[in-house]
């Protein structure tokens, strides 16, 4: 059993909704205090109980008394299972944030600093109220701001940051992956590809992202384009878990001819009206089309996707480890996990040791770097 580290306040406690992450993180950290990675470990041993009933309970096998503690969860991970009156359950965000929850508790007496890293932001796309509904990511994260202990929380890409107002004690930090995606993106391409792109926004609240990704690319080696499309949908039927779209208008060139797209969103949930976007663009002559996203969900599968590789009108995927993904749909050739774990363990040296994390915040200077490098 590997030894804890001693004189060193840092500890990590994962989650198993995060496992396979956290030990990418505890990896990164092991490497900066150069430690040996068959002897210690950052990462706090924990036991996570769901009984019959249905209630949970998270229990800390080692003393947390006086440290600074990261928690890392997956609200987004489904595969966990467990038994509830003789039917196998997957565990939902609510079971995750209530776990998580519970672990605070378990330790919010003994422990100097609680410091919570959420990658998927539970709630995030109910961040306004529209009618009379919860404002659901906000009243959690009041409710997590009230809890002893609790510092700092740490979030990639929130739907809309502005539910950092719902909070008055504990820092809010909201990151981006797209430097990490777009090491590997950069790295994938052909040179041919990547001098003519056209950076487009699926919907009016993606513009912003596109913004990012099309600054993120000025090269003198690449000519750049922007593109949205604007999305409307039938607010008077609730179908299938969603608003029916009710049509997709592209305002741009309508001639992309020889262009690589690259769409970026936040999120695809089940895909639906990236398809739309796909068929649009391929309307207008476009090559290639690289969709990117921080969390790929695939709510309803992956055979869309599959089949519209197939036919040759998408030619890949792009997303981060930051959210559970099955290994099944990890091995499609059309999709690239990129590695986020080198940044949230940089993100925890930083805080832990009172440095500023604002180049990692903001750092812009990666892709065109990455460029001059690849053209040189």
């Amino acid at each position: 059993m590997k030894s804890q580290i001693e004189n060193e306040k840092l500890r990590l406690m994962v989650f198993k909704s995060a496992l396979e992450l956290g030990k990418k993180v505890d990896d990164y950290l092991l490497d900066k205090y150069n430690l040996d990675k068959d002897k210690y470990t950052f990462i706090v041993p924990i036991k996570e109980n769901f009984f019959e009933d249905g209630h949970l309970k998270v229990e800390i096998n080692e003393t947390v008394r006086g440290k600074d503690l990261f928690m890392l969860t997956d609200i987004g991970n489904y595969s966990i299972e467990y038994n509830m009156r003789g039917c196998i359950n997957h565990t939902s965000p609510n079971d995750l944030i209530a776990e998580l929850k519970d672990g605070i508790g378990a330790c919010s007496c003994h422990a100097e600093k609680i410091n919570i890293i959420m990658p998927l932001l539970y709630a995030g796309r109910q961040h306004r109220r529209n009618n009379r509904e919860n404002l659901t990511c906000g009243a959690t994260l009041r409710e997590l701001d009230s809890m002893s202990r609790v510092k700092s929380f740490i979030t990639f890409d929130a739907h809309d940051q502005g539910v950092e107002h719902a909070i008055q004690n504990m820092e809010f930090n909201n990151f981006y992956a797209t430097n990490n995606i777009l090491t590997d993106f950069i790295d994938d391409l052909s040179k041919e590809d990547l001098k003519e792109l056209v950076f487009v926004a699926p919907d009016n609240g993606a513009t912003g992202r596109r913004n990012v990704y099309l600054n993120s690319f000025n090269s003198p080696y690449i000519k750049r384009e922007a593109g949205s499309f604007i999305k409307q949908r039938d607010y008077n039927n609730f179908v299938d878990g969603k608003y029916p779209i009710i049509s997709h208008d592209y305002s741009g060139n309508n001639d992309l001819t020889g262009k690589t797209a690259i769409v970026t969103d936040d999120m695809i949930s089940s895909g639906g009206s990236m398809f739309d976007v796909i068929d649009e663009l391929r309307k207008r002559n476009i090559n290639k089309i690289y969709l990117i996203v921080t969390y790929a969900l695939f709510t309803k599968g992956v055979d869309m996707f599959d089949k519209y590789y197939e036919e040759g009108k998408l030619n890949g995927v792009y997303t981060t480890n930051l959210s559970y993904i099955s290994e099944e749909y990890k091995n499609r050739e059309w999709l690239r996990v990129c590695d986020c774990s080198n940044t949230i363990a940089d993100i925890i040296y930083n805080i832990h040791n009172d440095k500023s994390i604002t180049n990692i915040l903001r750092d812009r200077s990666v892709p065109v770097k990455l460029l001059e490098k690849k053209f040189r």
